[in-house]
């Protein structure tokens, strides 16, 4: 098992867990998207997540929007660094517009993002005061409840949201769902070709045991990054080049040809 990256932006060496064993037994696993987390587990890491401050990962988690952990990384650095001294919420709710897309540059996007942030830094303080009770919502409150009240957030999506659940909440039995969970699991076979995110989150989140879908998220987008990746999957230079070659659909993939393509392409 190796070490989490300490950039990873849905997790990292500084995003809280705990970590968490579980017996890997193929024969075992009730259906094949709990087959393969369990190898992803093994792979990577396992770990029971929770802990981060919530508005810090919901803002961490706008940063990460459209962008790679290593642009957004040093946008969120810096944003901690000028305005995380002292009330976070209202420093981001005053900020002004032009300071704040300055300090978070790196990310890109970052004239809609500070908009975006200092319009949810100043709902979060009307509704709930300040971070903490921010966070007493979060961790407290019934998930439907928080996670409607994250998606009514002008520029907060589902896969944004269930960060926070997830990482923050530490709710078990959500798996956010980003652009590489989007890929692999229509890849594989176990989502629909055509399934856009939200439907692909409900296979995981219906075939998969609540208390392994954190770290099947974290661990699916190593995964994405090392193996399954968008254009030049491992599996292009053989099945026995990738983990899960053996269990994989290979939707959209042909070795022969070396032809790569979206899944919803295949559909007739």
């Amino acid at each position: 098992m190796t070490d989490e990256p300490a950039k990873n932006i849905s997790g990292g060496g500084s995003g809280g867990g705990r970590f968490t064993s579980f017996e890997r037994d193929d024969r075992a696993a009730s259906t094949p998207a709990e087959t393969i987390v369990d190898r992803l587990g093994e792979l990577y890491w396992q770990k029971t997540y929770g802990g981060q401050d919530a508005f810090e990962c919901l803002v961490r988690t706008i940063l990460s929007q459209n962008t790679s952990d290593a642009a957004s990384q040093p946008a969120h650095d810096a944003l901690i660094e000028r305005y995380a001294d002292g009330d976070f919420v209202s420093a981001l709710a005053d900020a002004d517009h032009s300071a704040l897309a300055e300090t978070i540059s790196p990310a890109g996007l970052h004239n809609q993002k500070s908009k975006t942030i200092v319009r949810i830094a100043k709902r979060v303080r009307k509704a709930y005061g300040d971070a903490e009770g921010f966070d007493a919502f979060v961790q407290t409150a019934a998930y439907e409840e928080v996670r409607d009240a994250l998606l009514d957030m002008k520029g907060v999506g589902p896969k944004t949201a269930d960060c926070v659940l997830l990482f923050a909440g530490g709710r078990n039995g959500v798996f956010p769902v980003d652009t590489h969970v989007h890929r692999i699991y229509r890849r594989l076979g176990i989502a629909p070709p055509d399934g856009d995110h939200e439907a692909v989150r409900a296979v995981l989140e219906a075939e998969i045991p609540p208390e392994k879908c954190g770290f099947g998220h974290t661990a699916s987008i190593q995964f994405g990054r090392e193996y399954c990746t968008a254009r030049k999957p491992a599996c292009l230079e053989g099945p026995e080049e990738c983990p899960l070659g053996d269990i994989c659909d290979r939707v959209g993939v042909n070795p022969d040809s070396g032809e790569v393509v979206d899944p919803s392409e295949t559909i007739e």
